[in-house]
């Protein structure tokens, strides 16, 4: 007797066997190695694109969305704008309902913001909406939402922020299962192995390419890697650029890498001793990591170094006067010695398995070069899962660890928002940044916004919360007979990719 997997498994080898061999196949099917596990299917409870949010992204309808060319285009919101300052007017397309028969009007959108905002759902996505005072329905197709202050970066916003059916989520836990209006219907959620979709046979946006979809969870490189060879994986991501020509070379897939916003950087937990109040520490360790040696040496010269700070050029707001932090370390160990560390110190780096591209060789490199001006570093290696539950939840962040962020409204706005001290992923007090933020957010003016955010940036430059490294390239691998619409801003779709 099969089990249930077992015939999802054998169903799907058939059915990518048929498609290649050029016959008659039952449903195209197609399978998505992700780097790290799904922690939630509810999409107001993460804030990682990479992963939660692009699986939820095939179940949930997003307000706004945003296409593989980065630029925005209707969601269920077909048309938008600002009728004041303070108001943006959403014309949402008519007729969408859940799969329960619920309507996805203006009303559920309303009940969206709504949840969101309210401290009892404690939503990971609220800050980007904190300025929401109220959702107004207008009529079932029309909404406005009103802000505190002008909010010009909302619709930017607003491309991440997906869709619940309100009665069924009273009934149901959205992190676990999932029911909403989009492509994808859920199979099974097997937390740490796999999410199986099938897709909706009248789907309201149209056909999709396939069929069936199935994410694997593969946090180990070198697993996606074998199983794209093997004809287990369609579409991998995020695994050491040296191994481009190897794939290529395999004649059984095509490899390659483009740019990407994920900014990587080693973060201070900035609210407890050493680094706290100790800014000349923070610039010593900014002062003796050789970042380019690490690009050359690992990544083939792949990847760009982040000019001090979190943005890459692609984000309105980036600072193009900041430059990179220079390879020095005699001053770093002057410094080191000013922050009243003359001995040098011992610290904890803590890094993730497999969620980003040899984030255990970068931390050995980074470890070393620390360890050349005095510091000794422990490196403690866990699940990325855990380590955001160590991260968010239990609000204990080591000393230092070695992550990676980006956001996909690419607007200053939303990516600087980690960095304030009302968000719980921040670990870092700074008032002046703080207001100036909230500046940036409250003004229309644009020029004014460019000049708030550099601002910002110089004094994030000057006074580091973090060891600002690079910009990761996002490495891909394509089964050959599928082609990926390549997309640098974290999304992994089904929706992007199509059967050659």
């Amino acid at each position: 007797m099969h089990t249930h997997l077992e015939c999802v498994s054998r169903w799907l080898a058939i059915s990518v066997f048929t498609i290649a061999m050029g016959g008659p196949a039952l449903a195209a099917s197609l399978t998505i190695a992700l780097p790290a596990n799904v922690t939630t299917l509810d999409p107001h409870k993460s804030t990682t694109v990479a992963t939660d949010l692009s699986v939820a992204s095939h179940f949930y309808t997003p307000l706004v969305d945003r296409g593989p060319d980065l630029k925005l285009k209707p969601g269920l919101a077909k048309a938008w704008r600002a009728t004041t300052s303070l108001t943006w007017r959403f014309e949402l397309t008519a007729g969408v309902t859940f799969p329960n028969g619920e309507p996805l009007d203006a009303a559920a959108v309303k009940w969206n913001i709504d949840r969101v905002l309210d401290p009892k759902t404690a939503a990971r996505i609220k800050p980007w909406f904190a300025p929401i005072t109220e959702a107004r329905v207008i009529d079932a197709t029309t909404l406005e939402l009103v802000t505190k202050e002008p909010y010009p970066a909302l619709p930017d916003q607003l491309a991440m922020f997906f869709l619940l059916p309100p009665k069924w989520s009273a009934q149901n836990n959205p992190a676990v299962t999932a029911l909403g209006s989009g492509p994808y219907d859920l199979v099974e959620f097997k937390s740490g192995d796999r999410i199986v979709m099938k897709a909706k046979s009248n789907w309201w946006g149209g056909k999709v390419p396939f069929d069936q979809v199935v994410f694997r969870v593969m946090p180990e490189e070198s697993s996606r890697i074998a199983a794209l060879l093997a004809g287990e994986a369609d579409l991998i991501t995020v695994f050491p650029p040296s191994e481009l020509k190897r794939i290529n070379d395999s004649g059984r897939a095509s490899a390659g890498a483009v740019p990407s916003t994920r900014f990587m950087y080693v973060k201070f937990n900035n609210l407890r001793a050493p680094f706290k109040n100790n800014p000349k520490l923070r610039l010593a360790l900014n002062y003796a990591v050789d970042r380019q040696s690490i690009l050359d040496t690992l990544w083939n010269g792949h990847g760009t170094l982040a000019n001090c700070q979190v943005l890459s050029p692609d984000y309105f707001g980036y600072n193009p006067d900041l430059k990179p932090f220079p390879y020095d370390p005699k001053k770093a160990k002057q410094l080191l010695s000013e922050a009243g560390y003359p001995n040098g110190l011992e610290l904890e780096l803590e890094i993730t398995i497999g969620r980003y591209i040899q984030s255990a060789d970068i931390a050995q490199i980074v470890a070393a070069q620390l360890g050349d001006i005095g510091v000794r570093v422990k490196i403690s290696e866990m699940e990325f899962g855990r380590w955001l539950d160590k991260f968010r939840v239990a609000r204990n962040l080591g000393d230092t660890a070695y992550s990676g962020l980006a956001w996909p409204t690419l607007d200053a706005d939303g990516l600087l928002a980690f960095w304030e001290t009302a968000n719980d992923q921040a670990y870092y007090e700074n008032a002046t940044v703080d207001g100036l933020i909230k500046q940036a957010r409250s003004t229309t003016d644009q020029n004014k916004r460019l000049a708030i955010y550099k601002q910002v940036t110089k004094i994030m430059c000057d006074d580091p919360p973090h060891i600002a490294m690079f910009f990761q390239p996002l490495t891909y691998g394509e089964r050959k007979g599928v082609s990926w619409q390549k997309r640098g801003d974290d999304w992994i779709r089904a929706m992007d990719v199509r059967p050659n």
